[in-house]
């Protein structure tokens, strides 16, 4: 039984998994952390390793307690994995891109696949059907869009993100939804549609925050999977430790 671990900012996302069955999810702030763990555990007493990936940081003392508990494997460059990685800086590569491309090789071995991650920011990122992971893009999500509206300008609101009703926004806040969310829904089609020009034969995989909000109004073909992340993570961690 595997514990995942994936520290942001702000949040934890916490998983577990029995080989690949996902047993249990929960996101927490990282000040619950702690308190949260120690409950999985209780719930999980055969949680025999964890896979740790962080790009926040948790407390020292909280590192100490989590590693009393199991073994902890602390996602970095260093590890193996399961694609040749032809990134041309390696060890800048974010975990989270590392595990969700080792999600795609579990899932759909010896294809070309785009995957997609949106959330804070926009991910994207390209393995061939040779295992050969060539990188990707990296562009503002969602919300970071409406707060640089906001934060960078006089006079703009900050918004709620909603589905505009036109692309002709008739008032400042209809222009607004429709620069952010119809700009990105075009940026990330138009994307698809250049690797298909590529890679006809392309498998398109969507997740991320708002995976749900976005995935209905693409024109392209995709597979939405709200926990290709933590698939991922799971599968690394077996992967350095079988």
């Amino acid at each position: 039984m595997n514990l995942i671990v994936d520290v942001g900012n702000t949040l934890v996302k916490i998983a577990v998994f029995q080989e690949d069955k996902l047993l249990e999810k929960q996101t927490v702030e990282i000040s619950k952390f702690e308190e949260t763990h120690k409950k999985i555990f209780e719930n999980y007493p055969k949680i025999q390793k964890c896979i740790l990936a962080t790009v926040g940081r948790l407390p020292k003392e909280v590192m100490i307690s989590l590693e009393k508990q199991t073994e902890v494997l602390i996602l970095d460059a260093s590890l193996k994995f399961p694609f040749h990685n032809r990134y041309a800086t390696p060890t800048t590569l974010g975990v989270d891109r590392m595990a969700l491309v080792a999600a795609s090789v579990k899932h759909y071995p010896q294809h070309n696949v785009l995957i997609i991650d949106a959330g804070s920011c926009i991910t994207y990122d390209f393995i061939t059907h040779q295992n050969n992971y060539l990188g990707g893009a990296i562009s503002p999500g969602l919300r970071l869009r409406y707060k640089s509206l906001h934060n960078l300008t006089a006079n703009l609101p900050l918004l709620d993100t909603e589905m505009p009703k036109s692309i002709t926004g008739d008032s400042t806040a209809a222009a607004i939804h429709s620069g952010v969310v119809l700009g990105i829904i075009k940026e990330i089609d138009g994307v698809i549609d250049d690797y298909r020009k590529k890679y006809p034969d392309l498998t398109v995989i969507l997740t991320g925050g708002d995976v749900n909000f976005l995935s209905k109004q693409l024109k392209n073909s995709i597979f939405a999977n709200s926990n290709f992340l933590l698939e991922g993570l799971n599968f690394i961690l077996e992967f350095n430790t079988n």
